[in-house]
């Protein structure tokens, strides 16, 4: 769901076309043919999709699409406000099973490379902490999005026990807090680079669901459009280099 949209001074997301952003070198979850899904999965799915419209629902910095390929998909962006990872654009994606909701939905960070105990080297999200164990009848997607958020927060990271990190070199985090904050400042700075953002129709994507929140970078005298249509004043920076 798009709400409080603020662009960087350099990209915008381009709705109109898809291509995914940072290509992942190991085999995702494949998506289910639209013909094969079952119905109530469908049916549910369809219904959580729209209740990101509510209040809350959606968090805010955090924007979702499904894919345009399949309902099972969706693609989601994260602006980090603050915190260690604080700046930072984060693209991730979420591949539903098609006995949803009796099993959670599989996320997936598709920027390269996010470090955080709780996310592998080939971007798998690790949901156990928060939904241990997943009951149906009671999570929903907006919990999980929720939960995505939140375990970017420190409180959230000081609770992460050593057993449920994908990542065990991120978890030296409880004996470092300083180098921790550092490899996470530069996971950030990495993830609002160009490579990361306007990677495009990489080879290994082939076959693969197509990004449905692509992002492209702007000519100068677009973006300067763009951020007068919303409201943003030119900083210091932009002046001294037009």
């Amino acid at each position: 769901m798009l709400v409080n949209l603020v662009p960087s001074a350099s990209a915008a997301i381009d709705f109109a076309t898809a291509s995914l952003a940072r290509p992942r070198p190991e085999k995702k979850p494949a998506p289910v043919a639209p013909d094969v899904i079952d119905p109530v999965a469908r049916t549910q799915i369809s219904l959580e999709y729209a209740s990101l419209q509510y209040k809350d629902h959606c968090p805010l910095g955090m924007y979702v699409v499904p894919s345009p390929e399949t309902l099972m998909v969706w693609d989601a962006v994260f602006f980090v406000h603050q915190g260690y990872y604080a700046d930072a654009i984060f693209k991730f994606r979420l591949t539903f099973p098609n006995n949803y909701p009796e099993a959670p939905p599989v996320v997936q960070f598709m920027t390269d490379v996010v470090f955080h105990p709780l996310i592998s080297h080939t971007g798998i999200f690790n949901l156990a902490p928060r939904f241990r164990p997943w009951r149906p009848k009671e999570h929903r997607v907006f919990d999980v999005l929720h939960w995505i958020k939140t375990a970017f927060k420190k409180h959230a990271l000081d609770e992460i026990k050593e057993s449920d990190c994908l990542n065990k070199e991120a978890y030296r985090y409880h004996e470092s807090t300083s180098s921790f904050a550092g490899l996470a400042s530069q996971s950030s700075l990495l993830s609002q680079s160009a490579p990361a953002l306007f990677d495009r129709d990489h080879p290994s994507m082939k076959g693969k669901p197509r990004d449905a929140m692509p992002f492209r970078e702007l000519p100068p005298e677009q973006l300067q459009l763009q951020r007068k249509k919303i409201g943003l004043q030119e900083c210091a920076e932009d002046k001294e280099h037009p």
